[in-house]
């Protein structure tokens, strides 16, 4: 415990110098982080000239994190799907970084697939490449050859790669607690929150039998499709850090020379692509998070493949009615239905002028209904759209902003593929199709069921509630608790203030009371006198004096605490 508090105080100083280097000493000065900087490296950047100050703010974040490491790095790439808490500029900057990590030598791959498994590897791979396809931060895949003559790949965690994690997690948690009210004052009103979230989605992706559900979950719900497959999770041969999967082979969705070559045509796969995918969001509601063109292959027979199942989102059926509604609301030109369904669909939805919000919406609606359809885009929509939802601070679903990269990541392979492709065309339909669902008679029965239960819980337990609450009141037991939030370091200053005002009001009482000591007659025998003046005078100036120079000396600290 002792060992693991050293190691974080080291790195949270080093996470405080870095910040600094980069130019953003208002966030170590205005923290609890100014604590762990040396004096001695407490310098201004206000003096000289500084390269890092030709770079705009944004920019030298994105830097910050790159050389924070491979967990800073996943969280800004996690950030960056979340519209409604950084804004546009930043997520562009946290949009280019990568994980690019070496690979580890293969005998440690090789060590830790057989501790993992139990047994030798060439019990279970009569081959097993040495040359790793990929590597990343959580860990690398090889292709190999299982005994029974199926091609595999084999996903490898890192060694030690979940003990850096949760070192790491456990810094950030420090560091938000450190920097909470300063992020704040910036407009983030939940990092502790944004923490959390970060914090499960890197154990679930520690986890690798967690992917291996979501793809025997996905072969399930598209056993039926002929032009969709889901390699096959080899689930007796993976643990939580050894993954083995059906090795598939195929191009990139976006070869179209490949495509032209094997007599498929580019336009066929873009719509089929991007019917399966509005499929996954409008018709289950769990989809693949990731289809950048890696992740999308395309077999001789023109099936599409997806791979690479670390990233699924997840919409409940309500959320997706109210995401289907807001396409829904701006195809009929209704900004007040599409400002209904963000309400709907936010998880909470303060919004202080909703015809201003509703007005803002309009904007895009007149905007984008005055485009030919040849015009429309939507990367331009999505960013409408993300703009809105961080300005009003609305806290929507994360699956939302998944959804929306996910729509302009098809776009731009659609484009690549079909000249006239637009995204925006293909969501309509599935959005009507969504509200006939969502007013179907099976889904109106099922609300009125889930209603008529929550109802009758509530019946059940309303008595006993009222009995207690009227036996508390009758008692005198009730008690209201309110909880201010926010007002420590007001207060701190207020009772700083009201010392000081104490001490000066006190100082100047011994002042007037010296002065008017002076008007007196006084029995030298009685009353000593020093240098002319009665010995009480000289009391009361030395009590002032000596409060003065109490306030004095305060007034010193708190300037040096100010300009730290």
């Amino acid at each position: 415990m002792f060992k693991n508090t050293i190691s974080n105080l080291t790195r949270i100083r080093q996470v405080a110098e870095v910040l600094i280097r980069y130019g953003f000493e208002d966030v170590v000065t205005s923290t609890a982080l100014r604590r762990l900087v040396p004096q001695s490296r407490r310098r201004s950047w206000q003096q000289g000239e500084q390269r890092v100050f030709e770079t705009t703010r944004w920019q030298r974040i994105r830097m910050i994190i790159e050389e924070l490491g491979p967990t800073f790095i996943k969280l800004a790439q996690a950030l960056s799907n979340r519209a409604d808490l950084l804004p546009q500029p930043l997520i562009d900057e946290f949009e280019k970084l990568q994980s690019n990590v070496p690979p580890f030598p293969v005998a440690v791959a090789r060590q830790i697939i057989e501790q993992e498994l139990g047994r030798p590897l060439t019990e279970v791979f009569s081959e097993f490449d040495e040359v790793p396809l990929g590597s990343a931060s959580i860990g690398q895949v090889h292709r190999a050859r299982l005994q029974s003559g199926e091609l595999v790949v084999v996903k490898v965690q890192r060694p030690d790669v979940e003990e850096k994690v949760r070192t790491d997690l456990s810094l950030l948690h420090e560091l938000v607690r450190l920097t909470a009210p300063f992020l704040r004052k910036q407009g983030l009103s939940n990092p502790q929150d944004i923490v959390d979230a970060f914090e499960r989605s890197m154990t679930k992706e520690l986890d690798y039998t967690s992917e291996a559900r979501s793809m025997d979950q996905f072969r399930t719900l598209y056993a039926e499709h002929e032009s969709f497959y889901i390699p096959r999770p080899y689930r007796e041969l993976s643990t939580a850090r050894v993954l083995v999967i059906e090795f598939v082979s195929g191009c990139k969705i976006t070869d179209k020379a490949q495509l032209l070559e094997w007599g498929l045509s580019p336009e066929t796969v873009a719509e089929t692509g991007m019917d399966v995918y509005l499929t996954q969001i409008f018709e289950f509601g769990v989809f693949h998070a990731d289809p950048h063109p890696g992740n999308v292959l395309v077999r001789p027979d023109g099936t599409l493949v997806l791979i690479d199942f670390g990233m699924v989102g997840r919409m409940t059926k309500q959320q997706k009615y109210a995401f289907a509604g807001v396409f829904i609301g701006m195809a009929r030109q209704d900004a007040r239905s599409m400002a209904l369904s963000f309400r709907r669909l936010a998880l909470t939805a303060e919004i202080p002028d909703m015809r201003a919000f509703e007005a803002d919406l309009n904007q895009i609606i007149e905007d984008f209904t005055m485009l030919d359809v040849k015009e429309m885009s939507m990367s331009d929509l999505a960013e409408r759209l993300q703009t809105v939802i961080y300005d009003y601070k609305l806290q929507v679903p994360g699956a939302v902003f998944l959804i929306l990269r996910a729509l302009v990541i098809l776009e731009g392979i659609g484009k690549v593929l079909h000249p006239t492709f637009k995204t925006f065309e293909f969501v309509r339909p599935y959005g009507a199709r969504i509200i006939a669902e969502q007013y179907s008679t099976e889904n109106i029965l099922s609300e009125a069921q889930y209603t008529g239960t929550q109802l009758l819980a509530l019946l059940q337990t309303l008595p006993s509630d009222l009995r207690q609450i009227v036996r508390k009141i009758s008692r005198g037991d009730m008690r209201v608790r309110v909880e201010l939030s926010g007002y420590q370091l007001l207060m701190r200053k207020a009772d700083a203030l009201v010392s000081r005002s104490i001490l000066a009001a006190v100082a100047v009482a011994c002042i007037v009371f010296a002065g008017l000591s002076l008007q007196g007659t006084y029995d030298p025998a009685q009353m000593p006198v020093y240098r002319g003046l009665p010995v009480v005078t000289w009391y009361s100036l030395g009590v002032a004096a000596f409060l003065l120079l109490i306030l004095f000396i305060l007034g010193i600290k708190g300037d040096r605490r100010r300009g730290e």
